[in-house]
């Protein structure tokens, strides 16, 4: 299931990146660090005592401002804050109060999140620094100084002790995305699948705006399945609410356990199939190419697989993809994605004994040498998977200068030929032997 997300707001230059630098740069587990959707947030997973969690970094809120970059930056910031369970608002303790500050604080509480109230630049440590910032109504202060990395551990008590007091909400549903350009069928398809008429459907395309939970239940099993605003490219994005709305559509992708990718198979495969695609596989996530209107395709004997080789040519970098060819308005085939969506999710969390991929890896780098450089070849001492959803692996090595890209492609390959993930990716982490 998808981690609690924790979001870091306030006005500018108050320290949030340099906060969240340091977090991702502790020994907190933190797995990988990637850009989020535009430039102006970034995520990381994360562990701390225990708990999983993922943290994303915003940039500065200024309220009252008219210029268009600033307004860009507010909606980006409201997003985080509609998806996060958690919220850190920081403040400059060196500047003290500002009229921004009590904007944000506002815009903070009608949130009804969790707000953790973080006083950065505090070197020096006492009462009088932090006493006004209780006059912003969002209980205790916490001094921290994001630069000399003190205080952040309690910070991220605090954060983490918001998981365990039930203040979220318990779901133990399987999430499913359902994602793709305007007009592709996504609503056809979710009201197909939910077997009544939920979403507005009309051949006009954007008329879904929002990303809509809808929880049923199928074969005893619970879902809840998330229906997407068409993503457009960003060129073509018309108005604030649509920005908006795609926005929560990758947002939506984060959270979800598993991502339908609907294509027009009218149209074919496009490059911003492609691009929506790209981002579902960059955030570990399983997935089914659903190719919708298939009863409107010409066919013979032989027009899926033409279909399929055109997929994994334009697919190379995902050739692990698993794909259905269906009409949502016909129903022809839907019945078999809830099966397809088990299967893709129980591969991502399929899991390797140490002793047997050890077994395979070992024998793998004995038969198939990997090349060497300047006199020197790759050694592994010790191979393990550490996680799952998407499945990861770590190779201790001799030395990662020592791992080629292709050497490592070529392990990936016989990862899958011997075990099954398709329709998920998998990660491979190589670390030099006594690193963590």
């Amino acid at each position: 299931m998808a981690n609690p997300l924790i979001a870091i707001v306030g006005r500018p230059n108050v320290g949030k990146s340099t906060f969240f630098n340091k977090v991702a740069g502790r020994k907190i587990s933190i797995t990988e660090d990637r850009p989020g959707v535009t430039r102006d947030r970034l995520y990381a997973d994360g562990e701390w005592r225990g708990k999983s969690f993922s943290i994303v970094d915003t940039g500065g809120i200024e309220m009252r401002s008219e210029d268009t970059m600033w307004r860009e930056i507010k909606k980006q910031a409201e997003v985080a804050i509609e998806t996060a369970q958690v919220i850190l608002f920081f403040v400059d303790g060196k500047e003290g109060l500002t009229t921004s500050d009590y904007d944000v604080a506002d815009m903070l509480r009608r949130s009804k999140k969790p707000v953790i109230l973080v006083v950065n630049k505090i070197d020096d440590y006492s009462e009088d620094k932090v006493f006004e910032f209780y006059s912003l109504g969002l209980g205790e202060p916490y001094p921290v100084s994001a630069e000399h990395s003190s205080g952040i551990g309690d910070v991220l008590d605090e954060a983490v002790s918001w998981f365990e007091k039930g203040s979220l909400e318990e779901d133990d549903s399987l999430k499913i995305a359902v994602v793709g350009k305007p007009n592709a069928g996504k609503s056809s398809l979710v009201n197909k699948l939910l077997g009544f008429e939920r979403s507005i459907v009309t051949n006009i395309a954007g008329t879904t705006r929002d990303a809509i939970d809808t929880k049923f239940s199928y074969n005893g099993k619970n879902y809840t399945i998330i229906d997407t605003a068409g993503i457009r490219k960003k060129s073509k994005v018309e108005d604030d609410v649509e920005y908006y709305s795609v926005m929560r559509a990758f947002d939506a992708v984060r959270r979800a356990d598993v991502c339908l990718l609907v294509v027009d198979a009218v149209e074919g495969l496009t490059e911003q199939d492609t691009k929506i695609i790209g981002y579902v596989h960059e955030q570990g996530k399983p997935s089914l190419i659903v190719m919708n209107k298939w009863d409107l395709i010409e066919k013979d004997t032989n027009t899926i697989n033409k279909f399929e080789e055109k997929l994994k040519e334009d697919l190379k970098f995902m050739d692990y993809f698993k794909s259905v060819y269906i009409s949502a308005k016909t129903g022809q085939r839907t019945e078999k994605i809830m099966t397809l969506i088990d299967e893709v999710y129980a591969h991502s969390t399929l899991r390797i004994a140490t002793g047997v991929f050890n077994d395979l890896i070992f024998d793998t780098v004995r038969r198939n040498e990997p090349p060497s450089y300047n006199g020197r070849r790759l050694k592994v001492y010790y191979a393990s998977q550490v996680s799952v959803a998407p499945p990861t692996f770590v190779l201790k090595v001799n030395s990662c200068d020592l791992m080629h890209f292709s050497y490592e492609r070529f392990l990936e390959n016989v990862i899958r030929k011997n075990f099954d993930f398709s329709g998920t990716p998998i990660k491979i982490l190589v670390r030099e032997n006594g690193e963590q």
